[in-house]
């Protein structure tokens, strides 16, 4: 009989049949409060390495200032000691966005010194508090337009990392969501085109239809649509003719497809543009009075946060969300808002917060939909929920239970929205590979790469790559080169397409 494979519960490593222990050797001896000391932080050198973005010198010194050692600096980032010697040693460079924000979240970067790393991007940076996107301005209809003017042309060319490390502005847009009163909207311009009710449904559905589309082959070729619909939204505002209730009716049409715009953008891999439209969107949705737009305005802010961003800002949008609804019979909003906030806290590695986040959220989408759940939600379902916990425990270190996860979820992914199914099945091919199953990740693998086929998703194309580069520390094993191979030319066939 086969002895079944099992893996380090802290690095993922795969455990020794002789080792009884959840842990590997390295990690067994790791102390459980292991962390950079904020001592070591306060250092000037420390801070300037910081803003000078030389991450293989601030490495080495908050080892130096700390008394870590490489092996110490694994456990706390994930990355190898190697990889960590080459940083250090000016042999490599950490490059991306993804790995950037993981390094400091693992290294405990103190909220306070974020403001550093905005160093190199003072002059752009002063450009976020201008009075038209400031948070702390009055939330008015003026304001709510302009923001998504600003969105949609694009004057404010930001660097997507700039975005991802100024947590506190979006943190002041949470929190001023909470508390702003509602805007007035009637206008009555003579000369303005007249809004109707037939004239809203119209918008709606075109919205309605664009979110369809993007479920079945991805967002590729819908932002530049999207953002082209939400420019007729942003006329009527300005200068159509309406009374309170329509104004009203519109802005929610507005939210909802600034929301999905931003969605398109943040998943055609421009995170800094999707930021833009997130936060507009979290404006209309406040304009609206609909408390569940806000709420789902806030949870694609929390996609944000885990995902490019800071996790904390993930927690608070998906918490401010849920205490918005908290007066609606909508289940399904409050579970999917508890996956959000579960990411957040898995990114933290927060383990306790993310599994209990996750349970209730399980226990919601067991009853169903309530009276007040959204048509839009219509995604989310057990199979939804399986995969966020499948992605958790991955994100914790935990690979095998990732694998069972994921196994669970496939059963009840819908087969029509095949770019979904093959972004959380290349993650179980990772979580298999990560696990060391190396056979059945393989056979995983393939069946993704036989789904990707015209689906235009930057996200799909990281998630391949991720799932590639996890293969290729099984290049050993029988069926692995044949996907690496295979992977490798369907990337370099999406990137000319």
């Amino acid at each position: 009989m086969k002895t079944p494979v099992r893996a380090c519960t802290k690095c993922g490593s795969r455990l020794s049949q002789y080792n009884p222990d959840p842990t590997c050797g390295v990690c067994s001896r790791i102390p459980s409060d292991l962390r950079v000391p904020d001592r070591a932080w306060r250092d000037e050198c420390v801070q300037q390495a910081l803003a000078d973005w030389d991450f293989g010198e601030l490495l080495r010194l908050l080892r130096r200032r700390s008394g870590l050692t490489q092996v110490n600096v694994r456990a706390l980032t994930g990355l190898t000691q190697s990889h960590i010697s080459d940083l250090e040693n000016g042999r490599k460079q950490i490059s991306g966005r993804d790995a950037i924000i993981d390094l400091l979240n693992g290294l405990g970067l103190p909220a306070d010194l974020r403001i550093l790393l905005l160093t190199p991007f003072n002059e752009r940076a002063q450009s976020l508090t201008s009075s038209t996107l400031d948070p702390a301005m009055p939330w008015t209809a003026t304001r709510m337009v302009a923001s998504l003017e600003v969105a949609v042309g694009g004057p404010m060319k930001r660097r997507s990392v700039l975005t991802a490390v100024s947590g506190a502005a979006i943190s002041q847009y949470i929190l001023q969501s909470a508390i702003a009163p509602t805007e007035a909207l009637a206008t009555e311009l003579h000369d303005g085109t007249p809004l109707t009710s037939p004239l809203l449904a119209s918008l709606q559905a075109t919205t309605d239809e664009l979110r369809q589309l993007d479920a079945s082959s991805g967002s590729g070729k819908l932002a530049h649509t999207a953002k082209q619909h939400l420019r007729v939204l942003l006329g009527l505002l300005k200068t159509g003719s309406y009374n309170e209730r329509l104004g009203r009716r519109l802005a929610a049409v507005t939210a909802d497809t600034a929301i999905q715009t931003g969605w398109y953008t943040f998943d055609g891999g421009q995170h800094a543009a999707a930021s833009g439209f997130f936060l507009g969107a979290l404006r209309a949705a406040h304009a609206s009075g609909d408390s569940r737009l806000r709420a789902g305005a806030l949870s694609f802010i929390a996609i944000h946060g885990y995902s490019v961003g800071d996790p904390r800002d993930a927690v608070t949008a998906a918490r401010t969300g849920r205490q918005s609804i908290r007066d609606q019979d909508a289940p399904a909003l409050h579970a999917m808002l508890l996956t959000r906030q579960a990411r957040g806290h898995a990114r933290l590695r927060e383990e306790r917060h993310a599994l209990t986040a996750l349970e209730e959220a399980e226990e919601l989408c067991a009853r169903g939909s309530g009276e007040d759940d959204p048509h839009w939600l219509y995604w989310v379902n057990r199979g939804e929920i399986l995969g966020q916990r499948a992605s958790c425990y991955l994100e914790l270190g935990r690979p095998a239970e990732a694998a069972l996860a994921f196994a669970a979820a496939r059963g009840v992914l819908s087969r029509e929205e095949v770019r979904t199914r093959a972004q959380f099945l290349s993650r179980a091919a990772t979580a298999q590979m990560r696990a060391g199953d190396a056979d059945a990740g393989c056979l995983t693998g393939q069946e993704v790469l036989s789904l990707v086929d015209g689906i235009r998703s930057a996200r799909l194309d990281d998630h391949l790559q991720a799932m590639l580069l996890e293969a290729q520390q099984h290049r050993n094993a029988g069926p692995v080169k044949p996907l690496l191979e295979q992977g490798e030319a369907v990337l370099r066939q999406r990137a000319l397409s």
